[in-house]
């Protein structure tokens, strides 16, 4: 079992950057995929990017590709999401979530149902 907790979020204003870190209770930490999904107001859950066991593959939405890079340290039990040149529609509650080792590409993992555990989220609220 692993525990996830956010933190990074905060008030910023359009075309700034943050980092949002995701870290990790456990000594399994790099036996999990890892993700990361947001929630704006009155919106489902939508999914933003994930990360291989090994951190050797990457993926992302469309709608933050080239604008978002997730990583993560499996030394130190943390992923990150870096966000850069946000904009208003970023604006959401950001939540880290861990999938035990998978058979399929990173790029599968992209539903909800995938992952077994979730952080409590952090808020991004990005002003025009």
């Amino acid at each position: 079992q692993v525990q996830l907790v956010e933190s990074g979020g905060g008030l910023v204003q359009a075309g700034d950057s943050l980092r949002l870190a995701c870290a990790a209770s456990g000594r399994t930490f790099s036996r999990y995929t890892m993700g990361w999904f947001r929630q704006a107001p009155g919106k489902e859950r939508e999914f933003v990017a994930a990360v291989s066991m090994s951190a050797g593959s990457t993926y992302y939405a469309d709608s933050v590709k080239g604008r978002f890079a997730i990583s993560r340290d499996n030394a130190k039990n943390v992923m990150y999401l870096q966000m850069n040149s946000l904009k208003p529609e970023d604006t959401a509650v950001y939540h880290c979530a861990a999938r035990g080792e998978g058979i399929y590409d990173v790029g599968h993992y992209v539903e909800e149902y995938m992952y077994t555990y979730w952080g409590q989220g952090t808020q991004v609220t990005v002003s025009s």
